[in-house]
Formats: C-alpha cells, structure tokens, sequence
C-alpha cells in the first residue's frame, strides 16, 4: 500500500559564480547549508556544500568577519576527518562558503534516531567515530600559518551537531564558526559565551582561558553520551545546567549502562576532568588510547550502522542530488550564469510503497537510475526546443541581411507572433508524473527587433529565401525542420531543405 509520495523541487534559485544554489540541507545559528553545483572547464561539474550566512548576519561586520574566519581557517587544516574548504564567495552583500559535500548523516541525528527504537550504540562503533574526531581535530590544533606559524585552532564547539558520519564510515568535523586562533581578523565579543553550553567545560563557561584541552573535554562528553544513551549533565535551567558542570559528580559510562566495557571509563573519564592539566596532553593521545584499550571496527561497519539509522533520510537526499546532477536545467544555468535560475524548476516524486522506496525492497537504497532516466527523457525534449530557438535565430539573421540587401523594409515579428511560432508543445505534456518540467518562458523580442535567445520567431529559412507572404509561420511540419532519434542524432525532413 502507498504510503506517501514525496515530492523534491529541485531549483537553482540563484547563480553565485561557477556555483549553484539549490534546497537547504540544513541550518544553524550563524548560517544554512545548501546543496550547490560547481562548474568548471571542459565540462566538469560537481555537488558542494554552499554555507550562506543569514541575511540578518551579514550586515554585521564582526559575524561576516568570523565566518571569513572560519574558512579561513579550515582551509588551513588537512585531514581526511575535517569537512575541508574549496572557495569562498562573496557577492551582493552576502558571503558564501564553499565546501565537500558529504553524504552522511550528524552524530546527533544519529543518537536521536537511536533513542526513539531505545537502542544504544555498539561500543566499538562509538570508539572508531570518536576517534576519527579526535585526529580532526588534533590536525586543526597542529595547524600552521603560511609562514609555518601555530594558528593554534581551538574549535571550541564540539557536540554531536558538529560531528559528521558519512555513508563509508568516516566522520568528520565541521563547523568552526566559533574557533578561536591567534592572529585571527576579529575577536569574540567580550563576555559572550560560544558553543553548546552542556559540552563546555568548566573553565570555558568561567571565563577562562581556553585550550585544545577544551575540545577534549567536550569529545569526552560527547563520548559518555554516546555510550549510554543519556544526557551527561541537566538541569531546569541555565544555572542548575551550570552548577551540574561545575560540580556534579561524574559516574563512569559502565555504572551507566552495562554493555559499555570497563576499558572505556579510564579513557572517558581522564578526558571530563575538571582540570585541564589533568586531560589528555592532545586530542591524537586520546584517540591512541581509547583505540587501543577499546579497539575499534572498520569504516565498512560504520557505514553500515550509519545506513541503517539513517538511510531513510540520505535516500531522500540521494535523490534529489541525483535529480540536481541529471537536470538539463542545470547544465544551462551553469553556461548562463548571470543571475538567479529559479524561473525554470524540476519536481521528483519518489514513491513509497510500504515504507520502501518504489521498486526496491531496501528501504536504504535510491531508485536513482529511474529518476535519472525521467530527467534524461526531459532533456532530450528540451534540446529540441534549444535547438529550434537556435535556428530561427539564425533564419532571422540571414533574413535581415537579405532584407538589407535588397533595401526591402520588413516589421519585425512582435511577441505574440514569436511566442505562437516557437512555443511548441507544453513541456509538462512530454514528461512522466514523475519529473515535471514547468513550461519554459515564452520568446521575447529584444530592443533590436530579433528574437531573444529564450524562444523563436519562426522556422529557419534557407539563406537568401524571401519571407513567406503575409509573414506567415512555415508549415508545421517544418517547425522545426528536423527530427531527433532515439540516440539524440538530428536529421533533417527533406522537404524542409
């Protein structure tokens, strides 16, 4: 039985240089993350992850000044489990950051997903995650200057928010919006605490100063959490929250929950110490630690276990990315680029049958090559349409070097004329009710009297013809005056030549 039939709309609302902008994946105080596609020479196209800085932010110079930072910054860190940094956009008054996309899902989604089955994570699980994070960000914290100066990088806002899990396995760190590092373009506001209170620790939420140590102390929490299931401290508000951080008692992750090895509280435990000095030296000495007294299991089984308690949710996106990639519209946009792409859009409805996507039995899989074959469908539709523009533009030019060289005076073909003679039949008729095309804008006639390059003014005329009496269209079967086969070869009709 159908459950539901969910609809994605694919649409580039703007143009932002070689990129894209398409939905919003995802959003967060200072910014929303957006799917985006970057074009490049020779054809070369890929998916990226656009941050876009909220229009309310942008005007503030301190906010534009810490999200430059902030790629600033990552852009600086090399490793395999930090998100890196590919360009930074900035137009219009609004500041973009380009970065990978990663198909995976947040630690905290992740949890969440597993609370609601009242289920907890294997230990071995939550060793590998936590310790790919913990070299992220010993890599951040080791990270230099051009001139081969500590940067001495600080994340400062670690919490399962900003840990990422991709669908091979690795997790990664994201997110230092709120990183602090010597020699950075601003400061924070005086007094203004940063980052999720119930990960600081102690001398971050007294105003003190803060270290690498401080990043260790919040994966340490964020590890308790993770392997029990439960919050580390709470509380009915602010202060009770901060009074628990200050000095409630720490019980060990095994007194918790019983399937958690004795092995982890030393690790743990060593990393929640109210003392800094007490803490792991650095965040690589942890992860050694706990991957040897816990061991851990392969990327492989971590993108299992990310597919299974997430799969639902990355199919979704996995069809919309492959909507955005297949879309002639957006190969277009891309050769365009000159301003906002949002008058053309695509919809893909992915059917649901008892829980699964259509056709497949694996809820944890995309139909893909179903949608991508509808959006390839489309596309040949539309290249007949391109190319009957491209024609009639090329009629109406050698028209108007004939017309000159006879001196002849002819009216140029008014809008309503060029959109009856190239309109054509409606796109949305020639597609399957799974991918709708929203019909194309009608011609225009540009200042000088030619057809605009969005439609046709008439059929191609062979070079040096007169135009047919009364100003007439050609006959239909010569609009346009070719065929396209099935392996999108054109030939044309031989009474049209």
């Amino acid at each position: 039985m159908a459950l539901g039939v969910p609809t994605f709309a694919v649409r580039p609302s703007r143009s932002i240089g070689r990129y894209l902008l398409f939905d919003e994946i995802a959003s967060g105080g200072m910014a929303t993350v957006h799917f985006g596609r970057q074009s490049g020479a020779g054809g070369f196209a890929r998916t990226v992850a656009i941050k876009r800085l909220h229009p309310n932010l942008a005007k503030d110079p301190e906010f534009v000044a810490m999200f430059l930072d902030e790629a600033r910054l990552v852009a600086r860190i090399r490793h395999p489990n930090v998100v890196p940094t590919i360009d930074v956009v900035a137009t219009e008054g609004e500041v973009f950051v380009v970065m990978e996309y990663v198909h995976g899902e947040s630690l905290a989604r992740l949890r969440a997903a597993m609370l609601e089955a009242a289920r907890v994570a294997d230990p071995r699980i939550v060793a590998a995650i936590i310790s790919g994070v913990l070299h992220g960000l010993h890599a951040a914290h080791e990270a230099t200057s051009e001139l081969g100066q500590p940067l001495n990088i600080v994340h400062r806002d670690v919490s399962p928010q900003n840990i990422l899990v991709g669908m091979e396995g690795i997790a990664r760190v994201i997110d230092f919006g709120v990183a602090k590092a010597m020699g950075r373009v601003q400061s924070t506001r005086e007094g203004q605490i940063k980052g999720k209170l119930a990960y600081m620790p102690p001398e971050q939420l007294q105003g003190g100063h803060v270290t690498r140590q401080a990043d260790i102390y919040a994966v340490a929490a964020v590890t308790w959490e993770t392997l029990t299931g439960r919050r580390l401290f709470s509380g009915k508000d602010t202060g009770a929250l901060v009074t628990a951080i200050l000095g409630e008692p720490i019980p060990p992750p095994s007194e918790v929950s019983p399937h958690v090895a004795d092995a982890f509280d030393r690790v743990v435990m060593r990393g929640l110490e109210r003392d800094p000095a007490l803490r792991y030296a650095t965040a690589r000495e942890m992860a050694l630690d706990l991957e040897r007294c816990a061991g851990i299991v392969s990327p492989s089984e971590v993108g299992t276990w990310v597919e299974r308690w997430a799969g639902a949710a990355l199919s979704k996106r996995a069809a919309l990315i492959a909507a955005i990639e297949g879309s002639p519209l957006t190969s277009e946009s891309m050769a365009t680029a000159d301003g906002p792409a949002g008058d053309v859009s695509i919809d893909v409805a992915l059917e649901v049958v008892d829980g699964h996507p259509a056709g497949r039995s694996d809820p944890f899989h995309v139909t893909a090559s179903a949608i991508i074959r509808r959006v390839v469908q489309s596309k040949r539709h539309i290249a007949v349409l391109a190319s009957g523009a491209a024609l009639a533009l090329a009629g109406a030019t050698a028209l108007a070097m004939h017309n000159r060289a006879e001196k002849v005076v002819t009216t140029a073909p008014t809008t309503a004329q060029a959109s009856d003679a190239g309109a054509g039949e409606s796109p949305r008729q020639a597609t399957t009710p799974s991918v709708d095309v929203e019909a194309l804008p009608a011609a225009t006639a540009s200042p000088s009297g030619r057809p605009g390059p969005s439609g046709a003014a008439g059929a191609a005329r062979p070079l040096g013809s007169p135009p047919p009496a009364g100003g007439k269209p050609r006959r239909a079967d010569c609009t346009p005056p070719f065929v396209i086969d099935d392996r999108g070869h054109k030939h044309y009709k031989a009474n049209c030549l």
